[in-house]
């Protein structure tokens, strides 16, 4: 045990361990494994480990002061880990507000706290504060889409508010792997969503000052969007004021195909733009002032003002994690450059990233973040190497193949980032870019040196009422923009679709990544090894056999039709078809089950037989609401495998399997079932115990067990017998 203690001292002490990134990792991964473990035991268990492990370290390795990089590091990163669990938990506890426990229709009265103005979806979104019903003294905050038929111009943050809505708790995941809503409301404090049923009537005006950034904010929008039309408005008016309601959704689908979203999103590269222009106009300005420039340093001065104009930006287009991740990184740059030190360097990233999780820890498990921090480390690392920086070194050359060398290496940084970001696309939204580095290689200049400063100039020149040519410069601008998203969506493989990919896979991916970021030298090349690990697992994900919603409506089966879904219901919205499809690896193709030979359907039910694993499985799937037969619902469930409803079944329907009606998955939620390898993933086993999942009916939480490991064993396939008949006695299901 000592030689290999004594190995991996010197293992650290050749490596060069800088202890800074690593502990912004370890506060990540402390964070993550709050969200990854089930229960307060659990937490309590992590949080007791990883603080005993830092005394430990320290007295254990102790002897004779060796070891000091392993004891260093063993320490610091336990409580980094532990400070990162305790820091989650804290915030979850103070901001978090338990759902409203049922749907609720009604006329509500409460105040407005924030509005959201989304002309692309022909709707205001409310955010307010109201009196819950049936639990007096208790005020909640709840989120109302507001048609616009509907809306009143005077409801603005604090004005006093009534209206009629249909409220419903924030919605879980659909099924395991969808997006987690829930979660998301839990951490901004919202019990409850909801629509509009009547128009909103104004009690009483909010005053002048309430919010007056979030007014100015939509003043500037308005008027943005008056100057330029469509969705190219909506770009300008996002990159202007943070409000991306005026993008139609066509064009967003076009622009996160084509690799192009994070230029809707205000990030670093919008706020790097507000920040440099300042900065360089500010030394050329403030050089022509001889008295200034003779007395002061005018790199202090250019900093501290492009410090102070990144801020109002942040401020004005919403202050997003992304933003303030961008800004807090851009000012310690600016804090570098005046210091005279190092600029773009990983340990200033880790700085940013421990003030972004200490505000907002629960950004860690989301794309956002990931995807944020995941690019920059990449351009950091990059160009830390030393076969870039010889690449890049200045020589004595013409000007083109300077440009051409400089246009070399934007291509390559776009590469490594669409490499960086995949698994983090895979993983969240199951859909990667081909082509978003050429894209971006366009794109990028275009949006920093052309849209952005022309968006800046028309608003500046509408002071005195001549931004009308600036205006249609930017709109031509940001036209081109749109068209080559729409070029490069529309292109053959621009876009991956993959099943869901599992934790592990992702797990080896983001270790190896920052393995191949964090360290110098050869050894970092060890990184490969769990990224090739994790690309091999990736290779062998096949879809699941069955999709079910956590309400039982909709069920999608793979494996049918070549290339598509089969599901059993059209929905009323895309919602629970992409979804579906997300989940399978597909690319929005369904087939209603009545279209599929091989079903029998009637208006209630549908029976079909799958073939999977060289055995056949009989299929039992509920769609209407009427009274049934019971005898025939009975033998219907004898003869079936798994049997799915939306609404409670008898206890009498016993298929050989799986019954999973409204009375199961009010406990489990959606479910993804392989037949190949007899396994049941719930959306149970990933939200645990924590405040935001709440079934209608709490069991005993048996984590890592299938839910056909919970069923007895299949015996051989009984065949089934024909689709449920008229007559005999009928028997409420619900």
């Amino acid at each position: 045990m000592s030689s290999g203690l004594e190995r991996i001292e010197r293992f650290l002490a050749a490596a060069g361990f800088d202890r800074a990134p690593w502990l912004a990792v370890a506060f990540a991964l402390g964070i993550a494994g709050w969200f990854v473990l089930a229960n307060r035991s659990q937490w309590l268990a992590l949080i007791a480990g990883l603080l005993a492990t830092a005394p430990g370290a320290l007295l254990l390795l102790r002897e004779d002061g060796r070891f000091p990089f392993l004891r260093q590091a063993l320490a610091a990163l336990a409580l980094a880990a532990a400070a990162g669990c305790g820091t989650v938990w804290t915030k979850s506890v103070l901001v978090g507000t338990p759902p409203i426990s049922r749907t609720q229709v009604g006329t509500f009265t409460g105040t407005v706290t924030a509005r959201e103005e989304q002309s692309a979806e022909v709707r205001v979104r409310l955010i307010l504060t109201i009196a819950e019903p049936r639990h007096h003294g208790r005020t909640i905050s709840v989120r109302v889409n507001v048609p616009l038929d509907k809306d009143a111009a005077k409801a603005q943050e604090g004005a006093l508010v009534r209206l009629r809505a249909r409220l419903v708790p924030p919605a879980p995941p659909m099924l395991p792997g969808s997006y987690d809503f829930a979660r998301a409301a839990w951490f901004q404090g919202l019990s409850a969503t909801g629509t509009a049923l009547g128009p909103v009537e104004v009690l009483r005006a909010g005053k002048s000052g309430d919010d007056w950034l979030a007014r100015l904010q939509r003043r500037i929008s308005s008027h943005v969007r008056s100057q330029i039309s469509g969705s190219a408005g909506g770009i300008a008016a996002a990159f202007s004021s943070g409000d991306r309601g005026g993008i139609a959704q066509i064009d967003e689908d076009r622009m996160r195909d084509a690799g192009l979203t994070h230029l809707l999103s205000i990030s670093g590269l919008h706020v790097s733009a507000v920040i440099g222009a300042t900065y360089l106009l500010a030394m050329r300005l403030l050089a022509l002032w001889p008295w200034l420039t003779l007395r002061f340093r005018l790199p202090l001065i250019a900093a501290g003002l492009g410090a102070l104009s990144g801020i109002a930006y942040t401020l004005l287009t919403g202050a997003e994690v992304p933003t303030v991740r961008s800004c807090i990184g851009a000012v310690l740059v600016l804090a570098a450059l005046a210091l005279g030190r190092e600029p773009l360097s990983l340990r200033m990233l880790a700085v940013a990233a421990f003030l972004v999780m200490l505000l907002w820890p629960e950004a860690v498990v989301g794309p956002s973040f990931q995807m944020s921090f995941a690019s920059v480390i990449a351009i950091i690392a990059l160009h830390g190497a030393a076969p870039v920086r010889g690449f890049l070194a200045h020589r004595d050359e013409p000007w083109w193949q300077r440009v051409m060398r400089n246009t070399v290496m934007l291509l390559a940084t776009g590469l490594v980032i669409e490499m960086a970001l995949m698994p983090i696309g895979l993983f969240h939204f199951h859909r990667a870019g081909v082509y978003g580095a050429l894209a971006n290689v366009i794109a990028i200049p275009l949006t920093t040196f052309v849209s952005m400063p022309l968006i800046a100039l028309a608003l500046t020149l509408d002071a005195i009422g001549v931004g009308a040519p600036a205006w249609w410069l930017a709109g031509k601008s940001l036209g081109f923009l749109l068209w080559l998203a729409g070029w490069v969506a529309a292109k053959p493989g621009a876009v991956t679709f993959m099943p869901a990919m599992g934790q592990g896979a992702f797990a080896l991916f983001l270790a190896g990544s920052l393995w191949l970021a964090l360290w110098r030298g050869r050894t970092r090349l060890w990184g490969f090894v769990p990224v090739v690990v994790g690309t091999a697992m990736l290779a062998m994900i096949k879809p699941p056999d069955l999709l079910i919603s956590g309400d039982g409506r909709h069920v999608g089966i793979t494996g049918l039709a070549e290339g598509e879904l089969v599901v059993l219901r059209e929905s009323r919205s895309d919602y629970a078809r992409d979804n579906l499809t997300e989940l399978a690896g597909m690319h929005g193709a369904v087939q209603l089950i009545d279209d599929w030979p091989g079903a029998r359907c009637n208006k209630e039910f549908c029976a079909l037989a799958i073939e999977r694993g060289g055995r056949q499985w009989q299929l039992l799937l509920s769609r209407g609401t009427d009274l049934v037969p019971y005898p025939d619902l009975v033998a219907a469930c004898a003869a079936a495998d798994i049997v799915v409803a939306d609404r409670r079944l008898p206890v009498a329907c016993r298929p050989r399997l799986l019954k999973a009606d409204r009375s199961l998955l009010d406990q489990t939620g959606g479910l993804v079932i392989d037949l190949d390898q007899r396994r049941i993933d719930t959306v149970a086993e990933h939200e645990g115990r924590h405040g935001w999942w709440s079934p209608t009916v709490r069991v005993p939480y048996r984590r890592g067990v299938s839910g056909m490991e919970r069923h007895r064993p299949i015996g051989n396939p009984v065949p089934l017998r024909s689709p449920l008949a008229d007559g005999h006695r009928t028997q409420h299901l619900n």
